[in-house]
């Protein structure tokens, strides 16, 4: 579960720094009151804690799924 979580979270943050080099616009602080707001930089760590969590994702071993 928490791996799903971290994959939404870093979609998130993909698709928020597409938007931010082809259109210029941040939807996160866009959506929650500039990047200085408290909700914006949760969610920015957020992003980043998934990000780092999913690292750990490039060095486990597979698992077979049937």
């Amino acid at each position: 579960m928490l791996n799903k979580i971290a994959l939404i979270l870093l979609i998130i943050g993909g698709l928020n720094w597409g938007l931010i080099g082809i259109f210029q616009l941040d939807a996160v602080a866009w959506l929650f009151g500039g990047a200085s707001s408290i909700i914006s930089r949760i969610i920015y760590t957020a992003v980043a804690i998934a990000g780092l969590w999913c690292i750990s994702l490039l060095f486990r071993p597979e698992t077979a799924k049937s």
